[in-house]
């Protein structure tokens, strides 16, 4: 179990090192594929040797080699957090191919999406058609049988949303209703736990501004996306097991 853990979280922390690519140049309309990255200070290209995920930063101390300007502990913590995911999602799905493969392209979603709407607002396109086409191509060709539910949720979460968009449109924006329709398609009948445990992350995390900042924090934008991805992740490995007890008990 050890080794399918550091397996994952190595794939992971790689996949993360990705992610934070996807997050900057996306949202701004540049190409993920080349130029190499390079130092925000003197622009300097970054050595393939200095860009190992989480190891650079270390041994660098958070600071370019070239100039010395500091290096935000964001690249290396994006990079912990995604080989955390993984290596969880590696440790539970081990057995179960089609979670496994399923999982692992869902959190990576979950990941970029969160990196880019915190920082610039947004929830790209590019990014959640990518992850729709995965999803569907690995769920037809690894569980198949699933497609209908899968469907039947994307379309559910992703209609309450832009229900919600509809009613109250400077709280959410259509970014937040295509994810929804992702999450239902990655998650099936568990979306639904996942956007009760959204909404209420969310609620909470409005009525704590409100409590230190007062009145001014009703005026204050706060990206939904991230409360999203929260309850895509737990309901991801505790969804189903919400949903039984749900209908078991009512």
């Amino acid at each position: 179990m050890a080794a399918i853990a550091s397996f994952g979280f190595i794939g992971g922390a790689v996949t993360g090192s990705f992610l934070s690519v996807v997050a900057h140049r996306v949202p701004r309309g540049e190409s993920i594929v080349g130029p190499h990255s390079r130092c925000a200070g003197c622009g300097a290209q970054i050595a393939a040797y200095d860009n190992i995920p989480i190891v650079s930063w270390l041994l660098l101390r958070g600071r370019c080699r070239s100039c010395g300007e500091p290096i935000s502990a964001r690249y290396p913590l994006i990079e912990i957090g995604t080989g955390l995911l993984f290596a969880l999602v590696a440790v539970v799905f081990h057995g179960e191919a089609a979670e496994l493969v399923l999982g692992l392209a869902f959190v990576a979603t979950l990941a970029a999406i969160t990196l880019t709407d915190l920082e610039r607002r947004i929830i790209p396109n590019k990014v959640l058609i990518v992850s729709a086409v995965a999803g569907a191509v690995l769920a037809a060709a690894l569980d198949s049988s699933s497609l209908p539910e899968r469907a039947i949720a994307a379309a559910a979460a992703g209609g309450l949303l832009f229900a919600v968009a509809l009613a109250y449109p400077r709280g959410m924006g259509l970014g937040d209703v295509k994810l929804a329709a992702v999450m239902g398609l990655y998650l099936g009948r568990a979306v639904a736990p996942a956007m009760l445990i959204a909404f209420l992350a969310g609620s909470l995390f409005g009525l704590a501004l409100i409590a230190s900042r007062g009145a001014e924090a009703r005026k204050q934008a706060v990206p939904f996306g991230p409360f999203l991805a929260l309850g895509g992740v737990i309901a991801l490995f505790v969804g189903d097991q919400i949903v039984d007890w749900y209908l078991s008990t009512f």
